[in-house]
């Protein structure tokens, strides 16, 4: 043990004692040093427990659950009807999915309907559609009237899957979860307010569904509050993810009326800057309020083959319906004239519930920690632990773990994929977990190496404050450019500069300047551990640098906690000194091990076999007018059984502007004898030098969409009407020049009528159908059992094409 110095409670601050290092001059140092690190770590432990165990899923209530509640093992009989096979919109199976959805509503006596139009996409999809984008939907619609009602609350899924799996989870569970919960308010006293069932057609080829009921139905047009519900894996908590802006009122519903809350206002500014798009994305556009959930975990299943009823994590369901019920009866008894709060809310989840407090906290918290880590660095100079070249060296030095750790789990994740090429096209590898422990074990090593190496000639106290430093500046700049996540540094800060204050202005050889820093490491392993473990699923291994870098900070928050693992080195000299330096770096290479190990043990357990097989992307592509045929694929680095079909890379773009722009691996295929769309003119009239033709657009086989395009060098177009709808003439570089796809076609084809300015004798059109399933086709070759479908909308398609001169 080190010499002591006077307590520094009252009177003149003590000095330094003669002959101390800077490695003894930490925030705290208890007599008892190893019981004081095995009770801190035992107390630290509990609370991350609990924190991940609040995180858990509820157990699914069988089918002879009460009535008036909502029954996983009730809804699954549901997703077992819904996900028997893949139906895509438009097709038999997709008309066999809405007729039982019509039969379990109406049997419930509610008014119910089905929207049958056209209608455009909602988002920003269309970029990669190759055009303006439309589907024929149908929409299943109920309505519950409520007793006395103040609005509208729309519970909203989409029924359709998409063609390369038969959506068990995205999104039988929440078409699933809708018609239970429907089921369970029909038992008990009506709400005060409507209650309207949605059941969207077409989310997976553009939101056409969502956003012709928000645009179009009579129930949508004066707004109101939309529960919209989606998966994006298999298992998992059900998260929160989005919201209307101005959400602080409905935060706070959702925070006493769902019974499992998991959301964070991070998830909502992370989603927002993203360009990904939900159902909820044509209400949003429509001035709807509501608020966005899902569970994502498991995603290695998304959009595949393996997304069958089977793979649903029934626990998963029950949130997913004990949320989505309590919610409804919520809204359904509130006054919704005013569910706008002028400002959004700052939340996450805690045990036991939802912290909110308001979003104009945001930037005064951020300061305020500022000034307490600024507090906490004068009183640590003025004590003696720490002198002002210290204290700014350590803020300088805790930059390196920052920015350490999430290269070092990129650089991680680069030499695993290089080893197992297959993860590129997976949102997360099947077994996730060993990769995700060893990314945290590596953030780890960087951070207890960074320690060790630092610690005796820096000293503890100064790396203390220079860590909390780092969070309040991270907090201040998330609060200017991301508000809703400035909480995950700001807080941590807050509390971690107020446990230093505490433990300095304490007797040191106490207890208690042990309980303040490890009571606010507790509050940092509160907020910063769940969202270590939430960003994981959320943005896939591929960006686990980002959970490495929470990770981290999470390390920071604890330093003086990390401290008690370190022998103290006061006044040792020769061979304890040396042995002190060496224990000091065992915790940092006991981390290193366990990182490979664990990488190692990934790629042990989590190989391809036939129930998690190699995700693999293949298309064929047929110009009916030339008879030439190639394969194509999305693989930038092919598997070997794409390879035996693909080789060098090409544009296809002047060929087959319906699949877009970009490059993709081509090869040589024999052609098949399949029929181009069939386009007619119904009309042709010119008159002041604009050419308007009358078209008619009929594949000539099931297609799931169709496409048509002009050629910028025969003709401009002025204006654009597709299925007597107006669509926006948006010039689109390269060859075709205006372009438009539509989802789930009639047989008797689709009218569309443009309007030109010629530029050559002829004008050229292409037209393309696509349908999907390759396995008929001359040359294919079934995939062998540990090969499987990447989740794609393009996965298993085959396109045909044909250039019309008019």
């Amino acid at each position: 043990m080190g010499a002591p110095t006077t307590p520094a409670t009252t009177g003149t601050p003590p000095r330094p004692v003669p002959g101390v290092p800077p490695a003894d001059r930490a925030l705290t140092r208890p007599r008892r040093r190893l019981v004081a690190a095995a009770a801190a770590l035992v107390a630290l432990a509990a609370v991350g427990a609990g924190s991940l165990l609040d995180l858990r899923t509820p157990a699914p209530k069988s089918a002879d659950a009460p009535a008036d509640a909502f029954s996983a093992g009730r809804a699954y009989e549901d997703v077992k009807v819904i996900a028997a096979r893949s139906h895509v919109a438009g097709s038999p199976a997709n008309e066999q999915v809405r007729a039982h959805l019509e039969q379990q509503l109406r049997g419930l006596g509610l008014e119910t309907e089905v929207q049958d139009t056209v209608a455009p996409e909602a988002g920003q999809l269309s970029g990669a559609a190759g055009g303006a984008t439309l589907a024929r939907v149908r929409n299943v619609v109920a309505r519950m009237p409520g007793t006395d009602s103040t609005g509208r609350v729309f519970l909203v899924a989409h029924y359709d899957s998409v063609q390369t799996g038969p959506g068990g989870n995205d999104d039988a569970a929440g078409t699933s979860t809708i018609l239970e919960v429907a089921r369970a308010l029909t038992t008990g006293p009506r709400p005060r307010n409507d209650i309207v069932f949605v059941l969207t057609d077409a989310e997976e080829a553009c939101l056409c569904g969502a956003a012709a009921f928000a645009a179009s139905h009579p129930l949508a047009a004066d707004g109101g509050v939309v529960l919209n519900l989606e998966a994006r894996g298999s298992t998992g908590p059900v998260i929160m993810f989005e919201t209307s802006r101005n959400n602080a009122k409905l935060v706070d519903i959702f925070g006493r009326a769902a019974p499992h809350p998991v959301g964070t206002s991070f998830a909502v500014e992370i989603y927002r800057a993203l360009p990904n798009d939900t159902d909820f994305t044509a209400f949003l556009d429509q001035k709807f309020v509501g608020l966005n959930s899902a569970y994502i975990d498991g995603g290695a299943i998304y959009h595949t083959p393996l997304d069958t009823p089977a793979a649903m994590d029934r626990g998963s369901l029950q949130q997913h319906g004990d949320n989505a019920l309590g919610l409804a009866r919520e809204f359904g008894g509130t006054d919704l004239t005013d569910l706008r709060s002028g400002h959004d809310a700052t939340y996450f989840p805690v045990p036991g519930g939802l912290v909110r407090y308001p979003g104009w906290l945001t930037v005064p918290l951020a300061l305020l920690a500022v000034a307490l880590v600024a507090a906490l660095g004068w009183l640590t100079r003025r004590s003696g632990r720490a002198s002002t070249g210290r204290l700014a060296a350590g803020f300088a030095l805790a930059l390196v773990p920052i920015i350490a750790a999430p290269v070092a789990a990129q650089l991680l994740w680069l030499a695993i994929t290089t080893i197992r090429p297959g993860y590129a096209e997976l949102l997360d590898p099947y077994r996730p977990i060993w990769y995700r422990l060893a990314v945290l074990a590596l953030a780890a090593a960087i951070l207890f190496t960074w320690y060790a190496l630092t610690r005796r000639r820096i000293g503890p106290a100064a790396l203390a404050v220079g860590g909390l430093a780092w969070l309040a500046v991270l907090g201040v700049l998330l609060a200017v450019a991301v508000p809703g996540g400035a909480y995950l540094t700001t807080v941590p800060a807050l509390a971690g500069a107020l446990g230093g204050l505490v433990a300095l202005r304490t007797r040191q050889t106490g207890p208690w300047p042990v309980v303040a820093v490890t009571a606010a490491a507790a509050v940092g392993v509160v907020i910063l551990l769940p969202t270590v473990v939430l960003l994981f699923p959320a943005l896939g291994m591929a960006m686990g640098g980002v959970a490495a870098l929470v990770a981290v900070l999470l390390g920071l928050v604890a330093l003086p906690v990390v401290d008690l693992l370190h022998p103290q080195a006061g006044g040792q000299r020769g061979l304890l000194a040396l042995r002190a330096r060496r224990l000091a770096v065992l915790p940092a290479g006991a981390a290193a091990v366990a990182a490979v190990v664990l990488a190692g043990v990934g790629l042990g357990v989590d190989r391809f076999d036939a129930a998690h097989p190699a995700p693999t992307h293949l298309m064929y592509a047929l110009d009916a007018g030339t008879g030439q045929a190639r394969w194509l694929s999305h693989e930038s680095d092919p598997q070997p059984w794409t390879d035996g079909y693909v080789d060098g890379v090409t544009d296809v773009g002047d060929d087959f502007p319906g699949l877009g722009d970009g490059e993709l691996r081509a090869g040589p295929a024999q052609s098949a004898n399949l029929p181009a769309p069939k386009l007619e003119v119904v009309a042709d009239a010119t008159a002041g030098g604009e050419r308007t033709l009358r078209l008619r657009l009929t594949p000539q086989r099931v297609a799931r969409l169709a496409t048509l395009h002009v050629d910028t060098s025969t003709a401009t177009v002025l204006r654009a009407d597709v299925a007597g709808r107006s669509v926006p003439v948006e010039p689109r570089a390269g060859k075709w020049g205006f372009g438009l796809v539509f989802h789930a076609p009639p047989a008797e084809g689709i009218e569309v009528v443009l309007t030109l300015r010629p530029i050559a004798g002829q004008v050229a059109l292409r037209a393309m159908d696509a349908s999907d399933g390759l396995d008929a086709l001359p040359g294919f070759r079934p995939r062998p059992p540990a090969v499987g479908v990447v989740g794609s909308h393009s996965s298993e398609m085959l396109a045909v094409a044909r250039t019309y001169p008019l």
